[in-house]
């Protein structure tokens, strides 16, 4: 690969670890807000089958991307990105609790109990979130690189769709565990927002397979990569 080629896949490689950071953060930020996908009325457990909080809808493209990063850079550089997802998490914690702290002027248009209701709760639910995100993303990454090389390099929607679905799961049922631990939602949602988390997230996974095989496809044909090969940032 030429030095031209690597400067190019460096720049990619740091513009989706940008998506990756601001989808991690963003959904932290808005988890308050629930909505209801209306094509399923079904109820499950007491609640509406994918009433669930707008905070999942950019949060699985943090595992399309790390499995596309996975594939094409390899392990280590997919590990990079989460580490460096959970400091972007904590520093946006400080800067929240300190925005939360300074009294609003009696003219500002956002008052002290209006900011806090919105945000106030931002340091329970990240936490809760990098909890559940560090095991589910580093299990993703991990179980993803398993299939890959028991398969050598082929069938890239099994390790796709298989590594996705167990971190997924790990990582709703701990979120939700642990907002419900802290009183920030109810325990008579955890059955519903669990399952209804879970599926909307598999559901999703399985829409992003194809999206997966065309970010590796063209950048199999941008730098001239064989199945199995990855490129090395060094």
């Amino acid at each position: 690969m030429t030095l031209k080629d690597k400067l190019t896949a460096q720049r990619i490689y740091l513009l989706l670890a940008a998506l990756f950071i601001t989808s991690l953060v963003v959904s932290n930020l808005i988890f308050q807000k629930f909505f209801y996908w209306y094509p399923f009325n079904v109820k499950l457990f007491g609640s509406k089958l994918f009433e669930i909080s707008v905070g999942i809808l950019p949060y699985p493209i943090t595992f399309l991307i790390t499995d596309l990063i996975s594939e094409i850079y390899g392990k280590k550089r997919a590990n990079d990105v989460v580490v460096i997802g959970i400091f972007a998490s904590i520093f946006s914690v400080l800067i929240i609790f300190l925005a939360d702290k300074v009294p609003a002027l009696p003219n500002s248009p956002i008052k002290d109990t209006v900011f806090s209701n919105v945000f106030g709760r931002t340091i329970l639910a990240v936490g809760a979130s990098m909890f559940a995100y560090l095991f589910a993303q580093f299990i993703d990454i991990r179980i993803y690189h398993f299939w890959k090389k028991l398969t050598q390099g082929r069938h890239l929607w099994l390790r796709n769709n298989f590594s996705t679905w167990l971190s997924q799961f790990v990582d709703t049922f701990s979120v939700v565990f642990l907002l419900c631990s802290f009183n920030v939602l109810p325990w008579s949602s955890f059955k519903g927002l669990l399952v209804s988390g879970f599926l909307f997230k598999v559901f999703v996974a399985a829409l992003d397979t194809p999206f997966l095989y065309l970010g590796v496809y063209l950048f199999r044909r941008r730098f001239k990569l064989n199945v199995n090969e990855e490129i090395s940032l060094i």
